[in-house]
């Protein structure tokens, strides 16, 4: 009997040894937070910053400062100028469109695109166009010339609401 408590006693103590040394010493372990020195004083420093967790999952703890907003002008007139593009991944709550390769109608050459709308705002610093052909990036003028179409579609798409 004393043997086994002794055991049990040792087992535990090793556990304890074993756990501590994976999180930085018993303190870091039981929530004591992050410890430096200066000038040979322990300073504690506590973070400010609250770190997540599994169990942030299972919560709504997002803080209304990360919320990303996004103009629906902008995303509705992107879908629309290019529809002729199959559309892989879009995150309206990121303002995140990616297509595959598609040609316009009446040209030859193949594109892909990357789209970031990344504003409230109707403005052109709202909208990122990356556009690719199979042989590298697009010329700028042809960037250039998707934007504007997108952000004129925008225009057109806020002005039929406003006449509501």
């Amino acid at each position: 009997m004393a043997l086994a408590g002794t055991m049990r006693t040792a087992l535990i103590g090793g556990l304890i040894l074993l756990l501590s040394g994976c999180g930085g010493g018993l303190g870091n372990m039981f929530g004591g937070g992050d410890r430096s020195s200066a000038d040979g004083a322990a300073i504690h420093e506590r973070d400010s910053t609250r770190r997540s967790t599994v169990w942030d999952l299972f919560t709504d703890a997002r803080s209304p400062s990360t919320a990303v907003e996004v103009n629906r002008y902008i995303w509705n007139a992107a879908l629309e100028t290019l529809d002729f593009l199959p559309v892989q991944t879009v995150d309206p709550f990121s303002g995140v469109i990616v297509t595959g390769f598609g040609t316009p109608p009446g040209g030859g050459q193949a594109y892909r695109a990357a789209i970031l709308v990344n504003d409230p705002a109707l403005d052109a610093r709202s909208l990122n166009v990356a556009l690719m052909t199979q042989g590298g990036p697009a010329s700028r003028e042809t960037i250039r010339a998707v934007e504007d179409a997108i952000l004129t579609r925008a225009r057109q798409l806020r002005v039929r609401d406003r006449g509501l």
